[in-house]
């Protein structure tokens, strides 16, 4: 397989994976091409390259940054900025947990919070409404525990829990 050939596809599976963790798929391309650069690239490069629109770009660029897992930079004696991803993959994961966990779980444990001292409304009611949401409150907890351990641990500390766990 050529190069371009290889690039085209990874970027285009990169899209389709970057829905899976809430990230649409034009910001998964973009953060495709910029792993797999070697150096930074400008809007307008990413624009050539992916064949997409100045407004595409730079919202999906400025969501890229926010999310934390692509960096803007300036040179010197120029007025573009560029634009790089962050090549460490551990890194990238722990980040992309903590935007899940900032983004999803926090704000549904918060409604969860708020909701669980009901009161009003019949009885058969109440009871349903009380043991899912104590339900679905108890499971959230523990995958924000399991996402809390795994941004905060090292590479070695993960795979070798995972190990343990597999055996």
């Amino acid at each position: 397989m050529k190069y371009q050939e290889a690039k085209e596809k990874f970027i285009e599976a990169w899209g389709t994976l970057g829905s899976s963790w809430g990230i649409n798929r034009t910001m998964a391309q973009i953060h495709a091409l910029l792993l797999i650069h070697p150096k930074a690239l400008t809007a307008d490069e990413i624009m050539e390259e992916l064949k997409i629109s100045r407004g595409n770009a730079n919202m999906s660029i400025r969501a890229l940054v926010d999310w934390g897992i692509v960096t803007k930079r300036s040179k010197i004696g120029e007025r573009k900025e560029y634009f790089g991803a962050k090549k460490d993959i551990w890194e990238l994961a722990r980040q992309v947990s903590r935007e899940r966990q900032r983004r999803e779980i926090s704000p549904i444990l918060s409604v969860l919070e708020e909701v669980r001292n009901v009161e009003e409304g019949s009885q058969e009611n109440l009871k349903e409404f009380k043991e899912v949401t104590t339900n679905i409150m108890s499971f959230t907890q523990q995958v924000d525990g399991m996402l809390n351990k795994f941004v905060s641990s090292d590479q070695n500390w993960f795979y070798k829990s995972v190990l343990r766990l597999t055996k």
